[in-house]
């Protein structure tokens, strides 16, 4: 079946994909709204080239107004770099920025006027008024300091940010084809070292898992989340790649 990039596209009946198909990139970004019963939680926003875009598509779904948190899962500007822009336009005094401590100090610098919902200091959980649970994994240095996964309990869908990010002309939301091989020159230039890599793979290995959803690359689901997280276990990045240590 053909995907119409132009609109909201449904990972499960309440998960949707709000990104931008830029088919001239290699790199695609993946922002996604989670609609609960009360809440509605915009996950990774994205950047200032495709604020018009990504908020298109979440109006064609929910008043932005409805929107009770917005998740930044890392700093970095192809993430939350529109965050300004969106707070404006969601326009509500208890909107609350969802992000872990390391990666606050510097999401502040944007000018935000809304309160923090710090992970690290609310037990890495968020529990929505419906009483739908969202856990929060600590992720540092993949790629940044302070980067958290989201583990959405009653879906079992696991929103990873840069994690399983893969470069590729040839995209697709959802994986098909030789989706592992797009996943290398990403987490090869922009991951430290495969250990932490690694780490990281055994815990998502041992979780319940129906789906994994990147901030870039393809929507995982089924055996090839086992697959992508086997792929990664072995792959030497950053500093392995560098026979004599770093480049002076």
């Amino acid at each position: 079946m053909k995907i119409d990039y132009n609109s909201p596209v449904a990972a499960t009946r309440e998960i949707y994909w709000v990104g931008f198909y830029d088919e001239k990139a290699h790199l695609h970004c993946n922002p996604y709204l989670i609609i609960d019963e009360e809440d509605i939680v915009l996950i990774d926003p994205g950047s200032i080239p495709h604020f018009p875009i990504v908020m298109r598509k979440v109006m064609e779904l929910v008043n932005p107004e409805d929107i009770s948190y917005v998740i930044a899962q890392h700093q970095d500007p192809d993430v939350c770099g529109n965050l300004a822009v969106v707070e404006d336009v969601i326009n509500r005094n208890d909107l609350k920025i969802v992000a872990h401590s390391n990666c606050e100090r510097l999401i502040r610098h944007l000018g935000l006027r809304s309160d923090f919902y710090t992970v690290d200091k609310n037990d890495y959980s968020l529990t929505l008024k419906s009483g739908r649970r969202l856990e929060f994994l600590f992720t540092p240095y993949l790629h940044s300091p302070g980067a958290i996964a989201t583990y959405d309990v009653k879906t079992r869908s696991l929103f990873t940010s840069d994690i399983f990010a893969a470069i590729s002309q040839d995209w697709s939301l959802f994986a098909e084809g030789d989706f592992l091989t797009p996943m290398e020159p990403f987490h090869q230039k922009y991951v430290p070292s495969n250990q932490i890599l690694r780490n990281c793979m055994e815990r998502f290995e041992k979780m319940d898992l129906d789906r994994i959803l990147p901030q870039h690359g393809s929507i995982l689901e089924g055996t090839d989340i086992h697959k992508a997280i086997a792929h990664l276990k072995e792959l030497p990045c950053g500093i392995d790649l560098f026979e004599n240590g770093l480049p002076q």
